[in-house]
């Protein structure tokens, strides 16, 4: 069983920057994927950033140039540098991870309970 943790959501003025935070914990496969998700109210939850063990990053195009994913694979975490955040940027993000080479009966995925984050314009 793998355990995520976020922290660092809070409220922020628009344009302005915050940093996430996630620790994971449990048996880690080598072979994984990290990464954020967020889902705003009245909304279904979308992807954000992904990272790979081997350090591959993708994004979603409404957050590249502004936001940069990374990870301390020895401390287990991954983090998520926002800059020039927008109201829009307004939702509750998620810490995923991810093994693509396993399967049942083991699960493949797990999530963080989540941490909020606001942008006031």
């Amino acid at each position: 069983q793998v355990h995520l943790a976020e922290s660092g959501g809070g409220l922020v003025q628009a344009g302005g920057s915050l940093r996430l935070s996630c620790v994971a914990s449990g048996v880690i496969f080598g072979i994984n994927v990290m990464g954020w998700y967020r889902q705003a109210p009245g909304k279904q939850r979308e992807l954000v950033a992904t990272i790979t063990n081997g350090g591959t990053t993708n994004y979603a195009d409404s957050v590249k140039g502004r936001f940069t994913i990374s990870r301390d694979n020895a401390k287990n975490m991954v983090y998520l540098e926002m800059n020039s955040l927008k109201p829009e940027d307004t939702a509750i993000y998620y810490c995923n991870l991810y093994f693509p080479r396993i399967g049942p009966p083991h699960d493949r995925s797990a999530w963080g309970q989540g941490t909020q984050v606001t942008v006031s314009s």
